[in-house]
């Protein structure tokens, strides 16, 4: 036995002596090499569609020679035969913060600098950082590349990803042994985004409408003061205009932002490259339209842990169905002709970079589009496909080297080499130890089985006696070592094992075990290890939920269409001069009103027995809050009439469904009332399922609110500290005269302008321009308001720059001033019955809404709350109980009398020959309690059925049952999970503050 070891010692020495690499790990001996190296005898993906096999790569001075089959080598060549290997370019991530420090936040509470900055010289607005370099900023960090490398990356672009202007970004080859050639792009992107800055206390913008307005202003500005109008010296601006040449990339992060951001780079003529969220796949007929190109996370959620199905109910389908959905985005991109490129941002590790990639593979995503999405799609959106993303001659001799296909989860990545330069990921000069062996450790016998993958083993050790031993296998550099634990109580009596490995079939070397002396330990194999049949089988994969419109709870599987619909001897309330109808027919076509009638007929339409049942225009809700995404208020400034709700209408708010189970078909959505002059608002039609834009009401008159009262002077804000202009009723008026009075002078100097065309070009600005179109008479007010005073002193401005305030809402003691009112010519929007809920209410009334009806003044019932929005039917009920107003009158009052306030009551308010086809079947009459909607309809789609709500909810619940046990699934096989999350929604009021 002793001649035995002393033999495989011998041979151990002679193999580490022999087996040197066969390229020198010194960074003085790599950055000075100028001999050509020649990688030989591998597959070679020079491009992802252009493939050599049995192949040459010819690399000298960090650059690639040339590749193929015939390759002439030089004498003066290192020859590396990587027979049965691969080469792909290393891959490139366009969007990291590689090296960059993270911006330390300022305190989010702290509003002292409301309008300016103390930046002298730079743009009004901290958020707008666009001189901001990242190449002046980043510090190297070899860890963190180290941790890119290992993933198969050898180029990353990085930026400081904070503010909504963020500078320019910079390209950083991840050359870990010469710093001279790392910085590959001085400038290379320009970074946009819709996050506030952490290093400014300004208040504005707070909103995400409030972030769009102002980047539109900067891009006015910029426009401005290219043209040498300006003045005075702008850092930022001129930062902005230097660099618009550059890459813009914007970071979405959201489909509906992607499709936000598309909104503002048409406007502007702005090619913008996206960076979004990875949930694509849910609007990918929108994201398509938008022909933008698209940098996209592979971010997988983990599976959640639903065993307490207490915790499981809390969570809603929509989180619980991104999970089974969200590995098909690359798939559903690629089938749609998206040109994209894969980041590895938002990973919590970047080793799961390569196994979300293979998912998403499994799930249906084209390898070599995968290929493409990290080699020469990101090159080709930077413009340096000449230099990375290939390996084509002159190129960059970036390129990792693999044990076979990269998209088989069992190949391993040996090498990456960047600009000539090698990094050892997995040694490719490791012996595969794996198999049976006889074990010997001090003349006592094992039996060692070494399983798993040939880079990190499994170690199996048992006993004479059948007994197994726990034991853990490790190799590195060349090394084996192995710990075996003990099989008594004491804890600390390992025996560890360790030897080189070298080229022999026989390991062997020292062991020092249990009372630690040391003995020799031999190993000899007896047979060759096979794969566990287990091992050979695919992957089971979740069977994928289909994707609905939108793709939450009651989403519809397919787009609604529209329908012919005649609907047979219903209770028909026109609205209309023939008042309410009995036994009628109404027929719809082409989503209008074609007919109404008796014994109607049409071959072509969908025949409905409304018999006993009340049909109706559709619900509109004046004042609603509602499906407003990231802020109702942007309260930074007294004035934001800049900003706009169209902006941000968010498609998928389960409210929107639960209001047209109300009979709900349009809303007007307001900004709050946290400054004088807010934003300007969206009049919508609840097309369920359809995209944000196809919601909004065509061709609509434009609105604005205001707001008087307690909120806009701050007067409620509790303990914040409240500092901004006006903090008394008398500043509110004197802010709406400042800025009347600006605005007329404004609109003045661009009709000057215009007509003369000299002097210097007016400035664009986007809230005096807004308040001109009021004095024009081209925009209308809705105003938040309570008090008499206020109301009175309201109209009192507006008839001195000669308009009229066309809405008053809440205006909860209308009925003191209903003559003055009526005198204006304004309308009332209020409640049917609140009251005394804060300070400036304590003298509201019930009656209040019916005095001002039979003063003459159009009146309508509004929610204000996103739970009395589905139940405005029972509100104008209201009105026949607390002043008698007739049942017909009363419905005007959320029919036609909001169409009238809102100037839309010649499309809709009533049933009319010609006017859309937005009605309500009701099972009653629709001011009773026990009222409910049958179908909501809008432009002929039925949007709501009640008999289709209730097969959707057994589906639900299916549904649920399904991706639940998919999670317990996954739990059992010991997959890593994260808790369940309650999704946290803020329902919007006037007065709901973000920052």
């Amino acid at each position: 036995m002793k001649k035995v070891l002393l033999f495989v010692f011998a041979m151990l020495l002679t193999t580490r002596v022999q087996s040197q690499n066969y390229f020198p790990n010194n960074e003085s001996v790599q950055s000075k090499n100028e001999n050509y190296t020649a990688f030989i005898n591998a597959k070679i993906y020079v491009t992802p569609t252009q493939i050599i096999n049995k192949g040459t790569l010819l690399i000298q001075k960090g650059k690639v020679i040339s590749a193929g089959t015939t390759i002439p080598i030089p004498k003066n060549t290192i020859v590396v035969n990587l027979d049965g290997k691969t080469i792909y370019p290393s891959f490139i991530d366009l969007y990291t913060s590689f090296g960059i420090e993270k911006p330390k936040s300022t305190s989010p509470m702290s509003r002292g600098q409301l309008y300016d900055t103390k930046r002298a010289g730079y743009y009004w607005n901290e958020n707008i950082r666009s001189e901001v370099n990242a190449f002046e900023n980043y510090k190297y960090d070899t860890s963190k590349a180290e941790e890119f490398l290992k993933s198969g990356f050898g180029v990353v672009g990085t930026h400081v990803q904070d503010g909504i202007a963020r500078g320019t970004g910079t390209l950083i080859a991840l050359n870990n042994f010469d710093n001279s050639k790392r910085l590959l792009a001085n400038k290379i992107t320009n970074h946009f985004g819709f996050t506030r800055s952490a290093l400014t206390t300004q208040s504005y913008p707070s909103s995400l409408m409030g972030m769009m307005a102002l980047i539109r202003q900067m891009y006015f500005d910029m426009d401005w003061y290219k043209k040498g109008n300006s003045e005075t010296k702008d850092i930022s601006l001129e930062a902005l205009i230097e660099n618009q040449n550059l890459v813009q990339l914007f970071a979405s992060e959201d489909k509906l932002n992607s499709l936000r951001a598309s909104k503002i780079a048409k406007e502007f003529g702005i090619n913008y490259i996206l960076k979004g969220s990875g949930n694509e796949f849910e609007r990918i007929d929108e994201i398509k339209k938008t022909n933008a190109k698209f940098i996209i996370p592979i971010n997988f959620p983990e599976a959640y842990d639903v065993s307490d199905p207490i915790q499981a109910n809390q969570m809603e389908l929509k989180d619980l169905r991104f999970w089974n959905q969200a590995p098909t985005n690359p798939k559903v991109l690629a089938e749609n002709g998206i040109v994209f490129a894969l980041t590895t941002d938002n990973l919590k590790k970047l080793e799961n970079f390569r196994t979300n990639l293979l998912k998403a593979v499994q799930y249906g995503f084209d390898a070599t589009k995968a290929l493409e999405a990290l080699t020469t799609i990101p090159a080709s959106i930077i413009g340096k496909n000449n230099e990375i993303g290939t390996l084509s001659n002159g190129s960059y001799a970036n390129f990792i080297i693999t044990s076979g296909d990269y998209f088989d989860k069992k190949t391993v990545i040996y090498e990456n080499w960047v600009q000539g330069n090698r990094f050892v990921v997995n040694d490719m000069t490791i012996k595969d130890i794996r198999g049976n062996y006889d074990l010997v450790i001090n003349n006592e016998t094992f039996k060692w089985k070494i399983s798993g993958e040939m880079t990190s083993p499994k170690s199996e050790i048992t006993t004479a006696d059948n007994k197994k031993l726990n034991s853990k296998i490790t190799i590195a550099n060349q090394w084996l070592t192995t710990i075996i634990k003990p099989s008594d109580s004491l804890k600390t009596n390992f025996t560890r094992l360790s030897t080189y490995l070298g080229s022999t079939p026989i390991l062997g070397g020292k062991a020092i075990v249990k009372d630690g002396k040391e003995v020799s330990w031999i190993a000899t194999k007896t047979s060759e290890f096979k794969a566990d049949p287990e091992d050979k089988k695919e992957e089971k994969l979740n069977p994928v939920q289909p994707v609905t419109f939108p793709n939450v709870a009651f989403g519809n599987e397919q787009k609604l269409v529209t329908q012919n619909l005649l609907f047979k001897n219903a209770t028909i309330w026109t609205n209309e001069k023939e008042g309410i109808l009995e036994n009628t027919d109404v027929l719809i076509k082409e989503g209008k009103i074609a007919a109404i009638g008796k014994n109607l007929s049409d071959p072509k339409a969908t025949v409905i027995d409304a018999k006993g049942k009340h049909l109706t225009s559709g619900i509109i809700d004046e004042h609603s809050h509602i499906a407003i995404s990231r802020g109702v208020n942007e309260g930074g400034h007294n004035s934001s009439a800049e900003v706009t709700i169209q902006d941000v209408v968010n498609s998928e708010d389960p409210n929107i469904y639960r209001d047209l189970a109300g009979g709900v078909t349009i809303s007007q959505l307001l900004h709050g009332s946290a400054n004088p002059i807010g934003g300007r608002s969206a009049i919508v039609k609840w097309k369920w399922g359809l995209s944000p834009e196809e919601m909004l009401y065509k061709n609509q008159p434009k609105f604005i609110k205001f707001a008087l009262g307690e909120n806009v002077k701050q007067s409620n804000w509790g303990n914040i500290n409240p500092i901004r202009f006006p903090q008394t009723r008398m500043g509110v008026e004197q802010v709406f005269t400042d800025y009347f009075q600006r605005a007329k002078e404004y609109d003045l100097a661009w009709k000057n302008y215009n007509s003369s065309k000299k002097g210097k070009t007016p400035r664009v600005d986007l809230e005096l321009q807004t308040l001109a179109e009021i004095l024009n008479k081209e925009r209308f007010i809705t105003c938040h308001s309570y008090v008499q005073s206020e109301i009175l002193m309201l109209m009192n401005v507006a008839e001195k720059f000669n308009f009229r305030v066309n809405t008053f809402t809440h205006i909860l003691e209308g009925y003191k001033v209903a003559d003055k009112m009526k005198e204006h010519g304004v309308g009332a929007s209020t409640f049917s019955d609140w009251w005394a809920y804060k300070f400036e209410v304590n003298d509201a009334i019930p009656f209040n809404g019916p005095i001002m009806h039979n003063k003459g003044i159009v009146v309508a019932y509004n929610s204000d709350d996103a739970e009395m929005s589905r139940r405005l039917n029972q509100e104008a009920a209201k009105a026949v109980k607390y002043g008698d107003v007739s049942e017909e009158e009363a419905w005007k009052f959320v029919t036609l009398n909001p169409a009238k306030l809102l100037h839309i009551d010649d499309k809709v308010g009533s049933i009319k020959i010609g006017k859309d086809a937005d009605v309500v079947l009701w099972n009653t009459n629709p001011l009773s309690i026990y009222a409910k909607a049958e179908k909501t309809i809008i432009e002929g789609v039925v949007y709501f059925d009640s008999q289709r709500d209730e097969e959707q909810r057994k589906a639900i619940a299916k549904e649920r049952s399904v991706l639940i046990g998919q999670l317990l699934e996954e739990k059992n096989k010991g997959m890593i999970t994260q808790e369940p999350k309650k999704a946290e929604r803020t329902e919007y009021h006037c007065d709901t503050m973000e920052y």
